[in-house]
């Protein structure tokens, strides 16, 4: 068992073999928590040994992930440190030499049986009462100077762990399941280096662990069955055993483990889908653990001041998207509205794009046909032009963002990701034209007894008044006045109004939006309304 007076080290060990997974950000999260909460170390190793998946490409795509969700680590690829190189595929030598120690100590063997004869006597066990018990030991009483004649001869050959015949229970502590105890007869003589010269993932990864003398491993509880087998070559190595700490593993709604039928399941896809890095963090923490049991927003920096092992569930937790986002809005509400700019600017510029490109003034967009102002697709980003556009615009946001700035409180509490700003507020830049929802056309601008043609005309006839200031709540009482001698309730004035500036019954603030627009605009929009509904215009 580890001093529990030695300094936490802990560690981080993704294989680069794809993106990072939900439940991989989960285990980080909680190293780097633990890590900063006892003033430990957290540690970034690469396991890249598996060459047909493991590539530069998903090491940077990993590395990328850690860093956007703020994950910073004290050692590993682009820090350095004093346990290095952290990559998997530069420590050979280090494997070799825990090898070597435990061949001299007697305490593992060549194994020369090949993979048919094996096989064969996989399927006579099988076959028979009882069933396959693991490799039957037969190199293990071979002489050492037979052995070695028949390796200096060149025989293919495997090197594998001599598990101490005498050797009772392997048992070991874990911080979230408690004492664990599993029985000896179960463990055979599992191989330590292949044939090919490579050696296997349960060896590799203690001699890495020993050599960077973690304290403590928290991972998934998918590694809860190599544990054992672990325990038994620390103890060979003669190395303390680490405290264990196996996660629950996380599902989806339907109670099966999380996959993609349930959605996003990798960061970036929940950066791309405008979630906040430190929503994410906080969420995915409270998957498996609790500050109190009762405190839902606890940002990164709180996380790490109040993690410990101790509040972590043994249940398997759901992922429930609707939680986080509601989460995801709490972080954006309480934003200011620079630091909320600064993250909404990629979506604000493509909402601006996306609505500059309206044409033809007003067109009605069947409902089948969905909002033609809905968050881009992939072919949208792809387009070179668009691509463009978007810089442009993301530039003139950081040159003057006055203007932008406007934008968030007529959407901050209606948010809850930042990819729905493009089909919130593309109204505002669409200059002159206007896309009206065929669905409000019917609901508002038809409605049988509605008088909206009437209320467009008598908003628009406001509207153009010079003696009215062009700011939201002169614009709106102006209007409002209107409602008395019409003999028109408020909404059934401003409902049109909203439609034919903003295309949609369902929009932010009207007047508040109307204020950001150019007035011939505004204008333009209603003329273009009144003649595509109504047949005719101002």
């Amino acid at each position: 068992m580890t001093d529990a007076n030695k300094p936490v080290r802990v560690r981080f060990a993704p294989s680069p073999t794809g993106k990072l997974h939900v439940g991989g950000a989960r285990t980080a999260i909680y190293n780097w928590a633990f890590a900063r909460a006892t003033g430990g170390t957290f540690v970034l190793r690469i396991e890249d040994t598996d060459p047909t998946r493991s590539t530069e490409e998903n090491t940077q795509i990993i590395l990328r992930a850690m860093d956007w969700l703020g994950l910073d680590w004290d050692e590993g690829p682009g820090v350095g440190g004093n346990f290095g190189p952290y990559f998997q595929t530069q420590r050979s030598d280090t494997y070799q030499a825990a090898l070597d120690a435990m061949i001299a100590a007697g305490r593992a063997y060549p194994c020369f049986c090949s993979k048919e004869t094996l096989d064969a006597k996989r399927a006579i066990a099988e076959a028979e009462e009882g069933g396959y018990a693991g490799y039957d030991r037969t190199c293990r009483s071979l002489p050492r100077e037979e052995a070695q004649a028949r390796i200096d001869a060149g025989e293919p050959h495997v090197w594998r762990l001599a598990v101490p015949e005498e050797h009772g229970p392997v048992e070991f502590f874990d911080a979230v399941y408690g004492h664990m105890s599993f029985p000896i007869d179960v463990m055979d003589d599992m191989i330590l280096k292949r044939s090919d010269g490579t050696f296997t993932y349960n060896f590799a990864v203690v001699c890495d662990d020993v050599n960077m003398q973690m304290t403590h491993i928290i991972r998934g509880d998918d590694h809860l069955s190599n544990t054992p087998r672990q325990v038994l070559i620390y103890e060979a190595l003669g190395a303390e055993v680490p405290v264990f700490a196996h996660l629950p593993m996380i599902l989806g709604a339907d109670g099966h483990k999380l996959s993609k039928r349930h959605g996003a399941t990798n960061v970036e896809q929940y950066r791309d889908e405008g979630y906040l890095p430190d929503a994410l963090v906080n969420y995915l923490a409270l998957l498996g653990w609790s500050m109190d049991g009762e405190t839902t927003i606890i940002p990164p920096a709180e996380l790490g001041s109040h993690f410990t092992l101790e509040r972590i569930s043994k249940k398997h937790s759901i992922f429930d998207v609707a939680k986080l986002n509601w989460m995801n809005g709490v972080y954006l509400r309480e934003m200011d509205q620079d630091a909320w700019l600064e993250a909404a600017k990629p979506w604000i510029a493509r909402a601006a794009a996306l609505g500059a490109e309206a044409e033809g003034g007003a067109v009605v967009v069947p409902e089948a046909a969905g909002s033609a102002d809905a968050p881009l697709d992939s072919e949208d980003v792809a387009d070179a032009a668009f691509a463009e556009a978007v810089a442009a615009i993301e530039a003139d946001i950081d040159e003057d963002g006055a203007l932008y700035r406007k934008i968030y409180p007529l959407i901050i509490e209606r948010l809850e990701r930042l990819d729905q700003i493009p089909e919130k507020i593309s109204y505002l830049f669409w200059g002159p034209n206007v896309q009206l929802d065929e669905k409000s056309v019917k609901k508002v601008l038809l409605k049988e007894g509605a008088r909206a043609e009437e209320a467009l005309r008598a908003c628009r006839e406001v509207l153009a008044r010079e003696d009215v200031p062009w700011e939201a709540e002169p614009l709106q009482e102006a209007c409002r006045a209107l409602c008395e001698p019409m003999e028109l309730k408020p909404k059934l004035l401003f409902q049109p109004l909203r439609v034919a500036v903003a295309g949609n019954m369902v929009s932010p603030p009207l007047f508040e939006s109307i204020e950001l627009m150019d007035p011939e605009d505004v204008l333009a929009r209603i003329d273009g309304t009144l003649a595509i509904v109504f047949g005719t215009e101002e």
